[in-house]
């Protein structure tokens, strides 16, 4: 209670109503695979494909991006993911380590630039090395010196050095290729930088002839993870959360509620990982799912699968059996960055499909019977009798129509319980509990008293309402939609000693209408 301690008057605000419980964002999708340059190894946030050119795509020498790695499809499902509707995701670029063929010592691969002179292309000035074995590419740029209070009349010949790797940079500035100059290029950046050094000189000629050409220029890694070099392993994906490596690193990123590993199916086209590697990698993407609880799994399946082979992937070969994960099938073909047609996992684009479909229709509605944005066909097309038999066993299947387009034509999970078998139902679950986790924080430490259960039946039955209204639980009344319980009966005085408040909410998810039946019969007319 306060104190007043002298005559005047006091202002005091108090709380009232119920506590606006706010929804979790459902859009935001956790990518892992293989990138030409960018951090490595740990999420980064990406909110449209122009930062993700800017992260993660290597730079030509004319300064355009190339964000697109031979055999790699990393880059292809995150510009589809934006181009069905994705807001944002989390990028997590998987740099495994090089090996040894022979001992499995990590072998350091030597990348060298020459810088041509300004007097001729042909001629280098000097050879500029990155330090160590980076696994982007390093941006050099030879710049016109600065004007500095140090300096204020450069000399002639002198330039400034700008270096640049995964957000690092290093500027040298007024240095020159003559070796007398106090500030001599090879001498400064050997001493002081730790991206690259200079290993080589051009000694012959005048100083005029052999200052290095102004413009910018690339260090290219030579990162290529589909080489046979790599000893990439299923824990290289699955990585840790104290690393904030792989798929467990994506646990700090609270927001994401869709998981995709589309480099997963490249590492096994080019022999990196076998059958029961890529069956570890999406059990643990599962598994983290399932413990994180607020998002789903969307799973590839393996390449160029017949549906026969496909039905036994799924239940034999796999055999998963969670409401955390969702398969869908087949690969899609899209316009390669050749201009001639690739096919690609289906998972970015249907990460995009889960967004767009929030955002226009609610969490609620199954992300099913939608347009594929950016596929050219499906990789295989799947008649009626062949989704027949995949369909009851959680193969989710994207299929072409005749005037409709490509759509995806499902909307199950991988669960046998039949109260979870659709994907909306549990993205709606993970919806609603994860909002009223995070909406109730302010009741710990509260008196544990039927002032805070009132309180609880009042926030969150404020909150269910909003969800009934937009469609998302099926009842024409509230009462009918959903109840929540918080009384002295759930926490008689045994349960309050252990310091617990215990709150029984049941809601009523609305669930798709899968099967549309048309009964028809003959009518005679006339009559009534």
């Amino acid at each position: 209670m306060p104190e007043y301690l002298s005559p005047g008057v006091y202002v005091e605000e108090t709380s009232s109503g119920p506590r606006p419980i706010e929804g979790i964002s459902t859009t935001t999708a956790a990518f892992l695979g293989f990138a030409p340059s960018g951090p490595a190894n740990t999420p980064v946030f990406i909110a449209n494909w122009t930062q993700y050119l800017e992260t993660f795509a290597s730079r030509d020498v004319d300064g355009s991006y190339n964000p697109h790695m031979p055999g790699t499809y990393l880059s292809h499902s995150v510009y589809a993911y934006f181009n069905n509707g994705g807001t944002r995701c989390y990028v997590t670029r998987l740099v495994p380590p090089p090996k040894d063929a022979k001992d499995g010592k990590t072998v350091e691969m030597p990348k060298t630039l020459q810088l041509p002179t300004r007097a001729s292309k042909a001629v280098p000035s000097m050879t500029v090395g990155a330090k160590g074995a980076p696994n982007s590419d390093v941006s050099v740029e030879v710049q016109p010196p600065t004007v500095t209070e140090q300096d204020p009349q450069p000399q002639d010949g002198t330039f400034t050095l700008r270096v640049r790797v995964d957000g690092q940079e290093e500027t040298f500035e007024n240095v020159s290729i003559a070796k007398k100059h106090p500030r001599n290029v090879v001498e400064v950046v050997n001493q002081q930088s730790q991206i690259i050094e200079i290993t080589e000189q051009a000694t012959a000629g005048a100083l005029a002839e052999r200052v290095p050409e102004f413009g910018a220029f690339v260090i290219h890694s030579g990162f290529t993870p589909t080489s046979g070099t790599l000893a990439l392993q299923s824990n290289h994906f699955v990585g840790s959360v104290h690393d904030r490596s792989g798929i467990e690193g994506m646990e700090i990123a609270e927001d994401v509620s869709m998981i995709c590993a589309p480099d997963l199916m490249s590492a096994y086209q080019n022999g990196l990982i076998d059958h029961d590697g890529v069956k570890s990698v999406q059990r643990a993407m599962i598994d983290h799912c399932e413990r994180n609880r607020n998002r789903i799994a969307i799973l590839d399946p393996l390449p160029d699968l017949t549906p026969q082979q496909v039905k036994r992937w799924r239940e034999h070969d796999t055999n998963f059996d969670s409401s955390y994960g969702a398969l869908y099938y087949p690969w899609v073909k899209i316009n390669g960055p050749e201009g001639k047609p690739i096919l690609v996992p289906p998972s970015g684009h249907v990460a995009g499909i889960y967004a767009r479909n929030d955002t226009e229709r609610g969490v609620h509605k199954a992300p099913a019977n939608e347009i594929v944005r950016g596929a050219l066909d499906p990789a295989m097309q799947i008649t009626k009798s062949e989704q027949d038999i995949l369909n009851p066993i959680g193969v989710n299947c994207i299929r072409s129509f005749t005037g409709m387009g490509i759509r995806v034509w499902g909307a199950r999970t991988l669960a046998s319980d039949a109260r979870w078998r659709y994907v909306s139902v549990r993205r709606l679950y993970n919806y609603v509990e994860k909002s009223v986790e995070r909406g109730t924080q302010w009741a710990v430490f509260e008196p544990n008293d039927e002032e805070l259960w009132a309180k609880l039946r009042r926030d969150i039955s404020a909150f269910l309402t909003v969800v009934w209204r937009g469609g998302a639980l099926f009842g024409k009344t509230a009462s009918d939609a959903f109840y929540v319980k918080c009384d002295a009966e759930l926490n008689p005085p045994e349960v309050r000693d252990l310091g617990m408040v215990y709150v029984e909410i049941g809601i009523a998810p609305v669930k798709p209408a899968e099967f549309v039946i048309l009964r028809f019969g003959q009518y005679a007319g006339g009559g009534q």
